[in-house]
């Protein structure tokens, strides 16, 4: 059966509208895909001593959720990554692949930490204590918190954090969630890394104490 050179010209635009619609729906699903993947890693959670509420993932920028990617650190597997300058943390892998994970960083560069160091301390709803530093800074808002303030949902830290070490000596920074989750991917914190706390939970798993970690500065160019 052969085809008309007339019936081809005629049905040729239907066969290609079946094509866009199909590659729409495609889409349209893998939308719906991903929106149910991210909305379940960011759901509430109530198995902590604390609840946790759900993140509305509407509101966030797409990269900084977490999510699998080529590495771009050429790090050696296990060594987490932060870079300021792109507002994203890496957990490296093995076989060019690494966990990414959006962060908030220092308000201003002069309070980051850069370098390496390493985790030597982690701690599951943590007291935070504000630094000598930060309480001169704004006595105010710091100062009443000066004896430090024990974990819980109002705790800066969040339910997790990981204390950064450099020669044996605590740098005072460290990665931690955060009461404020509007905050990742931008430039607030006192210099500390934040993660949404679901993230934090995620990386706390993944890593133990004595994993090393690379602070990248605001000038490194950005890793996405």
């Amino acid at each position: 059966m052969t085809i008309s050179r007339r019936a081809f010209v005629l049905t040729t635009p239907f066969a290609l509208a079946a094509c866009v619609t199909r590659e729409e729906d495609i889409a349209a699903t893998e939308a719906i895909r991903l929106n149910r993947h991210y909305a379940a890693m960011y759901a509430a959670i109530d198995t902590e001593p604390y609840p946790i509420p759900a993140i509305d993932i509407r509101r966030v920028d797409p990269q900084f959720l977490r999510q699998e990617v080529n590495d771009p650190t050429m790090e050696p597997p296990g060594t987490i990554v932060v870079d300021l300058g792109a507002r994203h943390a890496f957990l490296v892998l093995g076989n060019g692949r690494a966990m990414r994970y959006g962060i908030g960083v220092g308000k201003e560069q002069a309070f980051d930490f850069q370098g390496e160091a390493t985790i030597a301390r982690k701690a599951e709803w943590p007291k935070w204590t504000p630094t000598p530093a930060m309480i001169a800074r704004e006595p105010e808002r710091y100062g009443p918190f000066a004896e430090g303030l024990p974990g819980g949902p109002t705790n800066p830290l969040g339910p997790r954090a990981l204390y950064l070490y450099r020669d044996g000596v605590d740098t005072l920074y460290r990665l931690h969630g955060t009461t404020e989750p509007k905050s990742i991917g931008t430039m607030v914190s006192s210099g500390c890394v934040r993660f949404f706390n679901q993230d934090i939970i995620d990386l706390y798993n993944r890593i133990p104490a004595g994993t090393r970690v690379v602070v990248l500065p605001h000038a490194n160019p950005t890793m996405i």
